[in-house]
């Protein structure tokens, strides 16, 4: 198949995790900030080819996972409605909130949908005008143009009983402060390819300069992710730090034009919070003011919901890259993908889930795959 065969090929692979070798002289610490990047780093074992000296540490690129709580009870609080049609991505039902999670809503009796697109939930506001429908927005830059075209086209048709409760975030300040932090030990970065074909590299070349860090845009194939890698350090120790484009059969520096009109319409960049990681300025989209009637927070006044993170629940420091999910104590044993503490447990781009599925140990040796699951 084209564009991805080719990029699987293992005398290829083979190959570049060769001039990664030859190229490494010191030890060097890079993070995948794509939780997509992520699974795919441990389904091919992408980490197990490079030098001892190269580190892999996993970002905050999972926008389930970095849903915060109070959003997750607003949803929950919403969806518990009897007047609504919940609408979401499939992944997002099992995340935990505060005392339930979208998943027990539903077979309690909730209307909580599976939908593929924003769209989905567009034509089930307009096949039941007497029901209140309302899509839960989450997701990075990526998802954020079709989100905006649902409620661009649920405002222009009138579409009184369409909302959206809005979560998205965005990359480049979630970057800007993993890099400010004190003790950060991050010395590259594989930014995620799919943000930047829609929003382009631009926004990331002034943290590279300012953090004196390589940024190198990549895919999600094997051969996308070690050309990445390699050209992170090539740059490590040539002592350069700029954005590298690796991935121009999908992205340009300008991004998608249309795309990011159709963004500029709808949202406004807003200060944000994340769940693990706290509130980071300038880091989410919320709707435009024109737009603020189809706000799903403000439509049933659950926007002063507040709540605190369970402390059991290490996933903040897996985001942040300080933390592997075999580190987590209770990794595989009282946090698996059937009794969730946190979110990156349950994401199809979540680290833990990806650690689990494919069976990396835990830190004292025991398994992480539970009795009895593939």
């Amino acid at each position: 198949m084209r564009h991805v065969d080719e990029y699987r090929d293992p005398e290829a692979v083979r190959a570049v995790a060769d001039r990664i070798r030859e190229t490494v002289t010191r030890p060097w610490t890079l993070m995948e900030v794509c939780g997509g990047q992520t699974h795919s780093i441990l389904k091919f074992g992408l980490d197990e080819l490079l030098p001892a000296g190269l580190s892999l540490v996993h970002g905050p690129g999972c926008p389930v996972c970095v849903t915060p709580l109070e959003m997750i009870d607003r949803a929950v609080a919403i969806a518990s409605r009897p007047d609504v049609i919940f609408c979401s991505f499939g992944d997002m039902l099992r995340v935990p909130g505060s005392h339930t999670d979208l998943l027990k809503v539903k077979a309690g009796g909730g209307d909580v949908r599976i939908v593929y697109s924003p769209l989905d939930a567009l034509r089930l506001a307009r096949e039941n005008p007497g029901r209140k429908v309302v899509f839960f927005a989450v997701g990075f830059e990526t998802t954020a143009p079709a989100n905006a075209m649902a409620v661009s086209r649920a405002a222009k048709e009138g579409l009184e009983n369409f909302s959206v409760l809005v979560a998205h975030v965005l990359v480049p300040p979630a970057l800007e402060a993993l890099l400010s932090s004190e003790d950060v030990r991050i010395q590259g970065l594989l930014a995620p390819g799919h943000v930047c074909a829609v929003t382009g590299y631009r926004d990331y070349e002034p943290v590279a300069e300012r953090h004196g860090v390589p940024i190198v845009v990549t895919g999600f194939e094997p051969l996308d992710l070690l050309e990445g890698a390699l050209a992170a350090v090539t740059q490590l120790e040539s002592g350069q730090a700029r954005v590298e484009n690796r991935y121009p059969r999908a992205v340009v520096r300008e991004g998608n034009p249309a795309a990011l009109r159709m963004i500029d319409d709808v949202f406004v960049v807003s200060d944000r919070s994340w769940r693990g990681v706290g509130e980071i300025p300038r880091s989410g989209y919320t709707l435009a003011p024109k737009y603020s009637r189809l706000d799903a927070a403000e439509v049933f006044d659950v926007g002063g919901i507040e709540v605190n993170e369970p402390e059991e629940c290490q996933s903040g420091l897996v985001l942040q890259g300080r933390l592997r999910p075999s580190e987590c104590p209770e990794f595989g044993t009282r946090c698996t993908p059937e009794h969730p503490l946190g979110a990156t447990m349950v994401s199809t781009e979540g680290a833990c889930a990806a650690y689990f599925h494919y069976g990396r140990a835990r830190q004292d040796g025991s398994s992480a795959r539970a009795e009895g699951t593939g």
